[in-house]
């Protein structure tokens, strides 16, 4: 986000040079402050001289380079913790599954750092953050499934099984309605489960499929002559995921939190290796 009027205010009255403690203009005031204890008239030149410095330092163009550099730090900073904490709930293999993703895409800008293809990086790092980002709400939806279809396990196919054979065995008709009741329950738990363990083999092919893109992406960029075909390749692959994205907000009821998650706004540029 673009600081505004007030960022730039802000900073300017606090601003103080580098290895002082206390901001100059701070100072200032408070000793014309002192002095207009003694005459009234300090408290009128120092509030023209705080007009002056504040609107020759908002007017700098060097000193709103550095308050945009901070608000940039800020957002930055401000997205990789968010990363982190939806990493951090993911299990142990799949948090490295994660990095090891990230990594691959790290090393594609990092076979072009240095070369004569820098205009290039920016758009890279931006698709492949994005693309990151969807791999982290695949790994979140696929984990929630994991999650209820394991809690479930086999129990509810092995209750259907003896009700369906209790019930032929009963001759009581109370009985009998109440087991048919449970039998026509527990066949559609059982169609449910079915049906979750097809969208975790549906999620994990598609998280294989980024990962093989991922690494054709890495082997391009490193007999690519042109960088701008990288950058299309990863465009192309970002596309092809529109469909997948879309399938996981048709599933919100089930989801949920995860759909919130790619509808959030686009990811900050994945950052370079140092």
């Amino acid at each position: 986000m673009t600081p505004g009027f007030k960022d730039y205010l802000r900073e300017a009255f606090n601003a103080k040079p580098w290895g002082m403690f206390v901001a100059p203009n701070w100072v200032g005031l408070g000793a014309l402050a002192l002095l207009g204890l003694i005459n009234p008239g300090f408290w009128l030149l120092g509030a023209g001289l705080e007009l002056g410095y504040l609107y020759a330092l908002i007017g700098s163009q060097r000193f709103r380079r550095y308050v945009n550099s901070l608000g940039a730090g800020d957002a930055q900073r401000a997205w990789q913790a968010k990363i982190a904490e939806r990493v951090a709930r993911l299990s142990g293999a799949d948090v490295e599954r994660f990095r090891s993703l990230e990594e691959r895409c790290r090393a594609v800008l990092a076979r072009q750092q240095g070369s004569e293809i820098i205009p290039e990086l920016p758009v890279q790092a931006e698709g492949l953050g994005r693309l990151l980002w969807i791999y982290l709400g695949l790994l979140q939806t696929r984990q929630t499934l994991r999650q209820l279809t394991d809690e479930a396990g086999e129990s509810a196919a092995d209750k259907l099984r003896r009700l369906e054979a209790q019930l032929r065995s009963v001759d009581d008709e109370h009985l009998s309605k109440s087991l048919a009741g449970q039998i026509d329950i527990l066949r559609q738990r059982v169609a449910t489960q079915n049906e979750g363990r097809a969208k975790v083999e549906f999620l994990e092919a598609e998280l294989a499929r980024i990962e093989e893109q991922v690494e054709l992406i890495r082997e391009q960029s490193l007999v690519a002559a042109d960088p701008a075909s990288v950058s299309r390749r990863i465009d192309e692959v970002g596309a092809t995921l529109g469909g997948t994205t879309q399938w996981i907000r048709e599933q919100n009821k089930i989801y949920g939190e995860v759909a919130e998650i790619l509808d959030e706004a686009p990811p900050m540029p994945l950052q370079q290796s140092q």
